[in-house]
């Protein structure tokens, strides 16, 4: 995997995690939409498409046996299994986005994250965090699309990952999304400042 290195500066890579509820896929499609600079990595998964998400544009869904496949033969450059499913980044994301000249971003879990980092470590990583557990909470149970034990599981996750991510020190920025529009603020701020030092 070392060559992927060669083919995309770590410094053109933006990732952004966060736990499940925590509302980064709002935040990235907000900052994709201020910064056209940005191209946006389309991830591989097993999971099934949700309302409104499509092939392509959301996810690359696939069945376990093609993914499988794509990461047998060297086709990923992170993976991760999350909640039964797996999910991981296909290389021909980081050529198309050389080709185009353009920064990735990669919405991925803290496990992807982490691997991005040992593999690209001078990528721009940040962690979109809650305004407290509390309102994760509130979040999750939100949604109405999961069970009492589903919400309960998922935000055990959640902590944990939160956790598992600030102890890493992979990630060296913090947004809280509390408020939408500052959040997008704060990425895009933080984007454009790593976007000066390459």
């Amino acid at each position: 995997m070392s060559g992927h290195k060669d083919q995309v500066g770590g410094a053109d890579l933006v990732v952004i995690s966060g736990p499940s509820g925590v509302g980064k896929s709002t935040v990235v499609h907000a900052v994709l939409e201020r910064e056209p600079g940005l191209r946006f990595s389309v991830s591989a998964t097993t999971r099934a498409p949700r309302q409104g998400e499509q092939d392509g544009v959301d996810y690359h869904f696939v069945t376990r046996a093609e993914f499988e496949k794509l990461r047998g033969r060297g086709g990923l450059i992170e993976h991760a299994e999350v909640f039964g499913e797996l999910y991981g980044t296909p290389v021909a994301q980081l050529e198309a986005a050389r080709q185009a000249g353009q920064m990735l971003l990669l919405e991925i879990d803290v496990q992807g994250g982490m691997q991005i980092c040992r593999k690209f470590p001078a990528a721009l990583e940040i962690l979109i965090v809650p305004p407290s557990l509390e309102a994760l909470r509130e979040r999750l149970a939100g949604r109405g699309t999961e069970t009492a034990a589903a919400v309960a599981r998922r935000f055990a996750e959640a902590e944990t990952e939160l956790t598992v991510a600030r102890r890493s020190g992979v990630y060296t920025s913090e947004v809280v999304n509390d408020k939408l529009e500052r959040a997008v603020e704060d990425v895009v701020r933080l984007i454009e400042n790593h976007r000066r030092k390459r």
